[in-house]
């Protein structure tokens, strides 16, 4: 027969019990580390998880074991311990033990107002949270002898039976609804939406009462020594007389920690306990390695410590608190490291909504590009680049967006578009260019030829209206609210210093101008991986050029009009190699369809006839001709390479006289320039031909020799899996895993956030395979690439360049195969580094 656990198992809380977080749960064992630094916690005892789940199941237990422990007259509190304080649990009771004749007692000794106030107490919490009765029925005003008796006719009433005076009946009830209350259907549903297992358990604590209510100094309060947001040294916290557990946060009447001109403060009418409580503090940040918040009672002027919790914090708050325990010695750099999740440090490069601040949300979407601005509304590319010109910031709301709004997103300090999903054209360039945006708003209406925007509850919103753009959390704000500014000091730097002195894999950067380059040195990205020429082309006078080009009838005329965009690109990669100081620049060749250089309108059809002077007609037919069914699928990437060899043979030749600038300057660099959307070797083969004649041109002509590397980016399943052919010619391949994500599930990235929550909802998908790289299908394809490319090329560089580069289980895939570098967006790179730390320091397996 199994034997039934009983409650005398229970352990008293000691220096040298054997209380285990596993079993007991964390407030046992902090209550325990806080009495091995000698701090004042009064008597307790922990119950294990086993044993409370033998209460909940019913099975008896003996109660009188616990109560003998504390005697007969003290009163006592129980308070949930699981395994993790996020994981919650019923509410703590307070003054166990309470009935008429501890009444009578407490009125001879600590007076009738504070007797009546501490059983009137003790009714409202075991009504409420024990005999499960309507909290309002108990709800009383200032604790009297009238609200004491009215509150126990309430009771036995709904009850019809009286409050019960025994100790040991009281505790166990106490003990049998917070056990069960654990086990409820709601009650699990809610922990694990916290992130706790199913089978996470319930230990219970329970702790002689410090009263708080009484004669002389008698209250309580919470103290913490760290600013949550800033991270900060700051003493903070609230203490309220003649009270008990957390009043003092709910209260008006609370009283300050630290002298204030505002009011009194406790260290005004008790400066030792003020001591002792900065001593206590000093002490767990030292032996416990954290920032705590303890809980105290004031009984009499005796001090008692009652808890201690880890300090609530934001993204910014933590990285300072690391960074400094580190600092001091109590911590080593690489926990410090491990301290910080890699994904709060979006919070920290760019401005944030203060979450302190209300919130007016007038749109929901995808959160595409992290941070927040403020900014008037404006529909168009023209509108932002005016408002720009004007100097007021601008947010830019697009139904979606296209490669010709690149201008107006340069312009505006935030974009929203109504479709779209986090790998759409809107939230790559956001992302690249460090905007704060917002995709997929469906709920939301725009309607662009009036220039309004409906919400979903009706209100409506025009042109040059304020609001802010949250694009961390994926919300639009009504007008302009509190901001927070980005979080890039020492501490930032030190942390990330830290990360790279572990990391064992390479983190580049895409940049495309010379500004996205800036901020990827000043993310100190090891290079650029990706640069997407193409968006060189859509400046004002380059777009003119371009367009010359296309309208071109013969290739003579074609290169005519791409001698002139040479000096502009040639000018594009000496900058970018400039500023990255000898650090590798991957520069991936012209890759869009040409269409997309061709306004869509029939008014900038007209403007672009009249510039070009032909006739609109020519023009229409011409931009008609090149628009395709599937742009994605079309004549793009290399196929334009070998259809149109002018292009890129004029980029190549700004590329390689670039590098003779920077050779003559005596900083040699040595190019690496990629091939977009490769499906056969054959392609490969045409190009390379075509730029070594190109590369052996302009040794002849400037007498400066040079190096480069040509290689290829895979984007195509076709390609992955004749990897090894295509390495013949290939220095590096580079996984494009944006467009091979879309080749390989048959998506639009643009399109899939119409229904791809409903998929990962339904479980066909674990996760948007746009976001979280795809380990099972496109991973393999990774895998097999990288092994039929090193098979043929040991020394073959691979690497991954999509939207995934950023992602930390993208990085700790790519590690695992043995891939040289990822490649991700600028304002990703610190995130990107500090994942790479993380994923190395847990393999060294000097960490769990």
């Amino acid at each position: 027969m199994q034997k039934i656990p009983q409650v005398s198992e229970f352990a008293e809380v000691t220096p040298s019990a054997d209380i285990r977080t596993a079993d007991h749960g964390w407030r046992a064992k902090c209550l325990q580390r806080l009495i091995r630094i000698n701090l004042p916690v009064p008597e307790t005892v922990a119950l294990p998880a086993q044993t409370v789940r033998s209460i909940a199941a019913g099975h008896p237990f003996d109660i009188k074991a616990i109560l003998a422990h504390f005697g007969p007259e003290t009163l006592i509190s129980v308070r949930p311990s699981p395994a993790n304080p996020d994981w919650g649990g019923p509410g703590t009771v307070l003054n166990i033990g309470m009935n008429a004749n501890r009444h009578k007692s407490l009125i001879k000794t600590h007076g009738r107002d504070a007797a009546d106030a501490l059983y009137l107490r003790f009714v409202q919490g075991y009504a409420t949270h024990v005999a499960r009765l309507d909290p309002d029925m108990f709800e009383a005003g200032q604790a009297s002898a009238d609200t004491l008796r009215e509150a126990l006719r309430h009771y036995e009433r709904e009850m019809e039976e009286p409050f019960p005076d025994s100790a040991e009946t009281q505790l166990s009830e106490v003990l049998r609804s917070m056990a069960r209350a654990w086990e409820g259907t709601s009650a699990r549903l809610l922990r694990q939406a916290k992130g706790a297992p199913p089978e996470a358990a319930l230990g219970l604590v329970v702790q002689e009462m410090a009263q708080g209510i009484g004669q002389g100094i008698s209250g309580s309060g919470v103290i913490q020594f760290i600013d949550p947001v800033t991270g900060l040294p700051l003493v903070k916290g609230r203490y309220l007389g003649q009270s008990q557990g957390r009043d003092a946060l709910k209260k008006t009447e609370a009283i300050y920690l630290t002298r204030d001109k505002r009011g009194p403060s406790l260290e005004d009418i008790a400066p030792e306990i003020f001591a002792d409580l900065v001593e206590y503090g000093a002490a767990c940040r030292k032996k416990l390695r954290e920032e705590m918040q303890i809980e105290f009672t004031i009984d009499d002027s005796k001090l008692c410590v009652l808890d201690a919790v880890k300090v609530a914090r934001s993204a910014r708050a933590g990285l300072k608190i690391a960074v400094a325990l580190a600092d001091d010695g109590i911590i080593s750099q690489d926990e410090a490291v491990l301290r910080v999740e890699p994904r709060a440090l979006t919070e920290l490069l760019h401005p944030q909504v203060d979450t302190r601040a209300a919130r007016d949300v007038i749109a929901k979407g995808i959160a595409a590009s992290p941070g927040a601005a403020v900014g008037r509304i404006v529909f168009s590319s023209q509108a932002a680049q005016a408002s720009a010109a004007r100097g007021e910031p601008c947010i830019m709301v697009r139904r979606e967006t296209a490669p010709e709004d690149i201008r107006g997103m340069h312009a505006a300090v935030g974009v929203l578009t109504e479709r779209g999903g986090v790998t759409s054209h809107a939230a790559v360039i956001a992302r690249g260019l460090g905007v704060p945006c917002v995709v997929g708003a469906s709920a939301m209406r725009l309607d662009a030829k009036e220039k309004r925007l409906f919400a979903a509850d009706g209100r409506a919103f025009g042109e040059g209206d304020l609001i802010t753009i949250d694009g961390t959390k994926g919300e639009v704000l009504l007008g302009a609210a509190e901001m927070l500014a980005p979080a890039l000091d020492d501490a930032f730097r030190k942390l990330l210093g830290w990360a790279d002195n572990v990391r064992d894999i390479g983190i580049r950067a895409n940049a495309d101008t010379p500004a996205d380059a800036a901020t990827a040195r000043s993310f100190e990205a090891q290079g650029i991986g990706l640069c997407r020429t193409e968006h060189m082309f859509f400046e004002e006078d380059r777009l003119v050029v371009m367009r010359e080009m296309i309208f071109a009838d013969t290739s003579k005329d074609r290169a005519a009009a791409l001698a002139r965009l040479l000096p502009m690109q040639r000018a594009d990669f000496v900058q970018l190699f400039e500023i990255m100081a000898g650090l590798p620049v991957c520069i991936r060749l012209f890759d869009p369809p040409l269409h997309e250089f061709l306004p869509h309108s029939r008014e900038g059809l007209r403007e672009l006839a009249e510039a070009l002077d032909r006739p609109l007609s020519e023009v229409t037919r011409r931009a008609e001709a090149l628009a395709e069914f599937n742009p994605m699928l079309g004549m793009r990437g290399v196929r334009l390479g070998v259809v149109l060899p002018e292009i890129y043979a004029m980029q190549a030749q700004a590329i390689f006289e670039a590098a003779v600038v920077l050779a003559r300057k005596g900083t040699p660099v040595v190019p690496e320039i990629m091939i977009p959307l490769v499906s056969a070797k054959r392609e490969v083969e045409l190009v390379k031909t075509h730029i070594d004649a190109v590369a052996a041109s302009v040794r002849v002509k400037s007498g400066v020799d040079f190096d480069f590397k040509l290689g290829v980016m895979v984007e195509t399943p076709r390609a992955a899996l004749r990897a090894g052919d295509i390495a013949q010619h290939a220095a590096f391949l580079s996984f494009g895993t944006n467009d091979l994500t879309q080749m390989t599930y048959g998506l639009s990235r643009d399109d899939a956030g119409r229904f791809m929550n409903t998929y990962v909802q339904q479980g066909v998908f674990p996760e948007d395979p746009f976001h979280v790289l795809d380990v099972d299908g496109v991973g393999e394809l990774l895998l097999i690439g990288a092994a039929r490319g090193r098979a043929t090329r040991p020394d073959l560089t691979v690497s991954l360049c999509g939207e995934h580069g950023g992602n930390p289980e993208s990085i700790g895939f790519c590690r695992k195969a043995g891939f040289d570098y990822v490649s991700c967006s600028p304002y990703r790179v610190p995130l990107a580094r500090l994942a790479a730390a993380h994923l190395a320091l847990r393999d060294s397996g000097n960490f769990e």
